[in-house]
């Protein structure tokens, strides 16, 4: 399937960004899978622990699509603000997935934990989607290569941990990235509580 956007003489092909969007439902359908499963089960039990893995996997996909605004080059200058409303679009809606995704489960952890043990472990996973993006964007792996290819992504993978002063690029990228998603993520986790205490309040 493909979308199509056509401006005057030109067209561009969105298949990519539907992808993209499409694989940001899944984490959050994961994520509703995974909350369903703490209220039956403890998160210890292997289930939970399966879900988790599964969602650890396909979160990063939702704040991936921040490096798609890599795509803007493609329009021409007279298609340039169309385009950046269709990138935006689509960005915006799988960041908001992504963020919605790990509201849930540091909710669950709270339940379980300290609220400083439940932010550390927010940001060990924010900082793993930050180090994800890097592989996706400039090493070109995705999620399905784990099950794929899993022996080429793990040997590109220790690679650039056990040699990260070869690879600088890496670690500029990841905190870049940690830096990005983690604002946001705090961001809106302080708007929700602002939220939460104008509605016990009314």
């Amino acid at each position: 399937m493909y979308l199509t956007g056509r401006w005057g003489p030109h067209t561009h092909d969105f298949a990519y960004m539907i992808w993209n969007l499409f694989l940001a439902w899944v984490a959050l359908g994961v994520t509703l899978f995974l909350e369903r499963t703490l209220h039956r089960t403890y998160w210890s039990s292997w289930l939970a622990l399966g879900v988790t893995v599964v969602w650890i996997l396909f979160l990063p996909n939702t704040f991936y699509m921040i490096t798609d605004f890599i795509h803007i080059r493609d329009f021409a200058p007279a298609d340039l603000l169309n385009g950046i409303f269709m990138l935006t679009s689509f960005i915006f809606t799988g960041v908001l997935l992504g963020i919605i995704s790990i509201y849930i489960v540091h909710r669950e952890l709270l339940r379980r934990i300290s609220p400083r043990a439940s932010w550390l472990l927010v940001g060990l996973v924010l900082l793993l989607c930050s180090f994800a993006m890097y592989i996706g964007r400039v090493l070109r792996w995705n999620s399905w290569d784990i099950v794929a290819n899993p022996s080429s992504l793990l040997f590109d993978v220790t690679d650039r941990l056990i040699n990260a002063g070869d690879h600088p690029r890496m670690l500029s990228t990841t905190l870049s990235f940690f830096a990005l998603t983690a604002g946001l993520y705090v961001v809106v986790w302080m708007l929700a509580r602002v939220a939460r205490g104008q509605h016990s309040n009314s």
